[in-house]
């Protein structure tokens, strides 16, 4: 090595050891790998002299040695990081690296590594022929292949090694984030979102603990994180479920980032830590707190946690929005509900007892809970039709003519034929309920005579639960009866009415029962 040579290969090294980070300010983990591969021991002592002190991104280089290709080809199946390789050309055959080649690009479908040809027989290999034709990454002579220019193919090679690693990262996150926004599109529920957005993100920047939180928007606008609730925790911050306050693994320094991030209304990198800010129109602000378990990110990685916060807000945004048209339409069938009740001098507290009773019986019956909640919003609307019914009839004190039952009767019909043309699940099951709810178990009731299991669940759960709260509840036709009275009637009509398994049932939640009718009198 020339003085000029050495000269040079100490200023590189200088200054790769006093800066000793990446472009993004990241320090790289763990040493490059550097394969040489040559069939003379002297390159690969005189290699690893010229390259000890080397240092790239504040790390050194492993090397490993190979002296055939063949050799060469089972290290580097069993070593899929290795970043650059000094190949020979000339080893057992006159081709044998250029095969090597061939092999690794085609059969192992490695287009990562950098490859450096060195040979000392440039006549084996022209290297305009081999440029063109095999798909290497840089061409030297050995004898011009001094310490400095040594030096400088390798660090060109690791940085050319780098930047393709992070396209690579780069295009798996962005794969990562579009794969999992679908799925995530596809949640119905803010917790399941929540729990799915930390899954996702732990698994795309390979951390494990982190915290999703909910805030109003009072809280963001005051910059205050104290109203912020937990939705959704990973790792250690598992048992987190409440409030940020209440969840004791959040320390202070970590409460007053947050406090920062929602003055900011930005997320960002704090130290090693993640803290995404995910604004929604519907609900205030969400922080996504991702610890970083004392690894180092780049601007990619904020990028990238960036771009799926950004998704994600618009998953909530149509949650919420989804949710607020169902509370909509929960709120109207109850209010009509309501209204019916008060037309016809019933308390409205009839319509909520009904609602609550099925809810129990439909648990019960081991109904799922989007069945049971369908059953408990719809319930309201099982008297519907009785806005077409007359005043006189509705409201008459004393027993109806068989003409003016027969007329009230229709009220079945009537409600099902308000409802039944809407498309949407919950208006529909009201149309079932309204049409259904007077079938009796052996097919004497009305209107179609259905019987048994023709009777739909709603119909049946609806049927029990209306009789039940219409006897112990005062009428203009009729005082309220005692409740073993009532009790009594449903055993009597058990197989008649009622659907056996239901009477049952519904004296196995007769406690449940019972606390909904002192909590909700007349």
């Amino acid at each position: 090595m020339t003085a000029d040579e050495k000269m040079f290969d100490e200023d590189e090294l200088l200054f790769a050891e006093e800066n000793p980070e990446d472009d993004n300010g990241v320090l790289r983990e763990k040493n490059w790998k550097i394969l040489i591969v040559d069939d003379e021991e002297d390159v690969h002592s005189t290699t690893r002299l010229v390259l000890d002190d080397f240092e790239f991104e504040g790390a050194g280089l492993e090397f490993l040695s190979a002296y055939t290709a063949e050799e060469a080809l089972q290290i580097i199946k069993n070593e899929p990081d290795i970043a650059v390789i000094l190949l020979d050309v000339v080893m057992e055959t006159n081709h044998a690296g250029l095969e090597l080649v061939r092999t690794i690009r085609g059969e192992l479908k490695n287009t990562m590594v950098r490859i450096i040809l060195r040979t000392g027989q440039p006549g084996q290999a022209p290297e305009r022929k081999v440029i063109i034709e095999y798909d290497i990454n840089d061409y030297k002579h050995k004898a011009e292949l001094t310490a400095q220019r040594l030096f400088t193919s390798v660090l060109s090679a690791l940085r050319s090694y780098r930047d393709i690693q992070i396209i690579e990262q780069n295009r798996k996150g962005l794969k990562h984030i579009i794969e999992a926004s679908g799925d995530l599109f596809k949640e119905k529920s803010v917790n399941k979102l929540a729990q799915g957005v930390l899954t996702q993100v732990i698994s795309l920047m390979g951390l494990r603990d982190s915290v999703y939180m909910e805030g109003n928007g009072v809280a963001v606008s005051s910059a205050d994180h104290k109203d912020m609730q937990v939705i959704a925790s990973t790792g250690r911050y598992a048992f987190c479920k409440s409030s940020v306050d209440d969840c004791k693994e959040l320390n202070e320094e970590t409460r007053a980032r947050f406090k920062e991030i929602c003055r900011i209304g930005h997320g960002c990198f704090m130290g090693n830590d993640y803290i995404g800010y995910l604004p929604t129109r519907m609900k205030g602000s969400h922080l996504l707190y991702v610890e970083g378990e004392g690894r180092s990110f780049s601007e990619q990685d904020e990028d990238l946690l960036r771009i799926f916060s950004d998704n994600v807000g618009v998953a909530f945004d149509n949650i919420y929005l989804n949710q607020e048209i169902l509370d909509t339409q929960k709120e109207i069938v109850r209010m009509l509900g309501e209204v019916v009740e008060f037309r016809s001098k019933e308390t409205a507290f009839h319509v909520i007892r009904v609602s609550e009773i099925v809810r129990i019986l439909g648990l019960a019956m081991g109904l799922d809970q989007m069945e049971v909640d369908e059953l408990y919003y719809a319930s309201p609307m099982h008297d519907v039709g009785k806005i077409g019914i007359p005043d006189s009839i509705l409201l008459k004190p004393g027993k109806l003519t068989p003409e003016e039952l027969a007329i009230m009767r229709t009220h079945t019909e009537i409600g099902y034929s308000i409802l039944r043309a809407s498309n949407r699940k919950l208006l529909k099951t009201a149309a079932t309920i309204a049409h259904e709810h007077h079938e009796y178990w052996d097919g004497s009731g009305y209107p179609q005579k259905l019987q048994k299991d023709e009777i739909s669940i709603a119909g049946r759960i609806l049927c029990i639960t209306d009789v039940f709260d219409a006897l112990c509840s005062e009428r203009v036709y009729k005082k309220a009866w005692p409740v073993d009275q009532a009790l009594d009637y449903l055993k009597q009509n058990r197989e008649k009415m009622f659907d056996p398994d239901l009477v049952d049932l519904f004296f196995d939640n007769l406690d449940k029962i019972m606390e909904v009718r002192k909590k909700y009198q007349d």
